[in-house]
């Protein structure tokens, strides 16, 4: 099982969500609204950074829990839809699952998924 933590554009999240829903295998995702500043916002800031810092940039971040099998196809599919080619796009990150619960049966491992 593998954990899919992207940070993209807002506008580019229905492109992204309907290129999802085509996938066989993918069981959904969450989206959350998130503020953040990366490495653009470090070049040009002032050394002094005040206590009340309002510049952050406005990403929407998607959590997907998946099978091994689906994992690449994901990344890739997340990767062309929020594409823009300007600075700023976004990030996606994977990493090994060791367990997943499913509440409502109780069932576990990547049948829970």
């Amino acid at each position: 099982m593998k954990a899919v933590v992207a940070f993209i554009k807002p506008h580019k999240l229905s492109n992204v969500t309907l290129a999802l829903h085509k996938l066989e295998g993918l069981t959904g995702m969450t989206v959350t609204d998130v503020r953040g500043f990366g490495r653009t916002r470090a070049a040009g800031s002032p050394d002094i950074i005040p206590d009340d810092v309002a510049d952050f940039v406005r990403k929407v971040r998607i959590d997907i829990f998946c099978n091994n099998t689906i994992v690449d196809t994901v990344v890739e599919t997340i990767e062309k839809y929020a594409h823009t080619g300007a600075h700023g796009d976004g990030k996606i990150y994977t990493w090994s699952l060791e367990t997943a619960v499913r509440i409502s049966t109780g069932e576990k491992g990547e049948q829970a998924v």
